[in-house]
């Protein structure tokens, strides 16, 4: 087994494409058409079992566990342990790292979008009180 500071490194950043991949396919609009197909599907779907399948697709953090079962079937990653306990211990710290990351960028793009919102918000201003002194020149 590697040292436990190799594995942990190994952890942070197999997470990065973990939680790159589950956030694309659940938030990103090159997904949406999929991804309102899916969400029509797990609310209205016939069956249990069906409305479950297409939930998966919608929600980053159930999705993430799939896409971290891939990673470790790509990646042969063990964590702690040399037998089926190192898998088991991986993939759910994959999982969680994972979500980690998708939070701290979800934060990050609330705050980005505020301070959008804000800038636009001055401009408008900006503009109404340009406008106010070229028609007090204007009269």
């Amino acid at each position: 087994m590697p040292p436990l500071s190799s594995q942990i490194l190994t952890l942070l950043i197999l997470a990065i494409p973990i939680a790159s991949v589950a956030w694309t396919i659940t938030h990103e609009e090159v997904f949406r058409e999929p991804r309102d197909y899916c969400k029509k599907e797990s609310e209205s779907g016939p069956t249990l079992l069906r409305r479950k399948f297409f939930y998966l697709f919608t929600c980053e953090y159930c999705f993430s566990h799939y896409i971290s079962a891939l990673m470790l079937a790509i990646t042969r990653f063990k964590l702690l342990y040399p037998d089926w306990r190192g898998y088991m211990v991986s993939l759910f710290a994959l999982v969680w790292m994972g979500n980690v990351y998708m939070g701290a960028f979800a934060n990050l793009r609330l705050d980005i979008r505020h301070e959008r919102i804000e800038i636009q918000s001055k401009d408008l201003e900006l503009q109404s009180k340009q406008k106010e002194i070229h028609s007090k020149r204007a009269a």
